[in-house]
């Protein structure tokens, strides 16, 4: 009995928000579920409005849909999995959503406060990454930050090791080995995002590390995360014909993460700030003309406030104030072309309604300002295509559900 209430509160710990719900998946990470040989299904998704009151264009979509399986073999042995369709339907040929597998792995549980995950799993770094249900964050999309420059959901295959201290109360740890990244899809505008292999054909010439220290104390969670990866992924032969740094960890991308969140039954404060290094992105630029910054950098901060605590039914209003660089700096050797365009603020406010645990109801307001785009990276100028405008203004009305 002991160990299932030790596991509760370690659960409830781990929260990021007042809106999240235990879910099925919740309580088989957590040994919530006593019988072992159960199967477990669970499951996210959300459906969007979208009005850019700029270009005064609006579209109707469903982000995402996601069902999660999972299985109890033992009392020590579990499977998790999670399949995701994202714009509703696949189409072959033509441009439209993708079906993925954002998690399959298995969790192995050491001790109480010890476990292995194996497989294509979802490392700790940030604040959403890991936990990126539509119900535990605030607004209809994913902070800007945590998708760019932490290409939120970020998944790979490898191995983690996860635990807490016993000398320490409420420090938690973690750290991974996986596949490394794919340099050959790097740009300016999203940064390592499409470098991404998320299980797919994922090659292992290049390898990464990553690491996290997570600490609670009375209402506050403060973490610090780093990911260090190679991002050649090619036999050397390959790699010095295109004069790229072969090995493990050749052609290296450094990730440093540090977020911090208070949070109580009325008040919430977050803030986040992240900053990416890629010290060969000149070599990159010359093997693959894909204009790869050397260091991005951007982080946020957002308050929100539930206006009903003591009800079931949570009124929380919110802003959020996000800044990205996504070349914050170029290579040295000339082989980057400056973009102020990448140079991003968003403000994001708006107010979200939940009438029962697992279920949201979202209304929000983006406001993006850039720099002026580069004249020498307009492809399709206008009148051919829409006219580029410094600041924009979006209305976003949606659906999320968990459970």
């Amino acid at each position: 009995m002991k160990k299932y209430v030790y596991s509760l509160l370690t659960i409830m710990l781990c929260l990021t928000a007042k809106s999240q719900v235990l879910t099925r998946e919740d309580s088989l990470s957590a040994g919530l579920i006593a019988s072992n040989a159960t199967t477990v299904i669970s499951g996210y998704g959300s459906f969007k409005y979208s009005n850019n009151l700029t270009l005064k264009t609006a579209e109707t979509n469903v982000d995402r849909v996601i069902l999660f399986i999972g299985h109890k073999f033992t009392k020590r042995i579990s499977f998790f999995s999670e399949m995701e369709i994202e714009d509703a339907k696949i189409v072959g040929g033509q441009a439209s959503g993708e079906y993925a597998i954002e998690q399959a792995f298995l969790k192995f549980d050491i001790k109480r406060n010890l476990y292995i995950t194996a497989g294509l799993f979802i490392p700790r770094i940030g604040i959403i990454n890991e936990n990126h249900l539509p119900t535990t964050f605030n607004g209809n999309d994913r902070t800007y930050v945590e998708t760019f420059i932490i290409p939120s959901t970020w998944r790979e295959i490898g191995i983690g090791l996860y635990g807490n201290s016993n000398k320490i109360p409420g420090l938690n740890y973690s750290v991974g080995l996986m596949n490394g990244l794919n340099s050959a899809g790097f740009t300016s505008g999203t940064g390592i995002r499409e470098g991404r292999f998320e299980g797919s054909k994922a090659t292992t010439n290049s390898l990464a590390i990553t690491g996290s220290l997570l600490y609670y104390y009375k209402n506050i969670r403060a973490q610090v995360s780093g990911y260090f990866g190679g991002s050649a992924g090619l036999p050397k032969f390959q790699a010095d014909s295109l004069q790229l740094h072969s090995g493990a960890f050749g052609t290296p991308v450094e990730l440093v993460e540090a977020n911090v969140q208070y949070l109580s039954k009325k008040l919430t404060l977050k803030g986040l700030v992240s900053f990416i290094n890629i010290p060969n992105a000149g070599e990159i630029n010359r093997a693959y003309a894909n204009n790869t910054p050397e260091s991005i950098l951007g982080g946020y901060l957002e308050a929100s406030y539930n206006l009903t605590p003591k009800s079931t039914r949570s009124w929380i209003v919110f802003a959020r104030y996000e800044n990205l660089n996504m070349n914050f700096k170029l290579p040295k050797d000339g082989s980057g072309i400056f973009n102020d365009a990448n140079n991003q603020q968003y403000i994001v406010t708006g107010l979200g309604f939940q009438p029962i645990k697992g279920v949201f109801v979202k209304l929000d307001y983006n406001y993006r300002l850039t720099g002026e785009i580069n004249p020498l990276l307009i492809v399709n100028p206008f009148p051919q295509s829409q006219p580029f405008f410094k600041a924009q203004h979006y209305v976003n009305l949606g659906l999320g559900y968990s459970f």
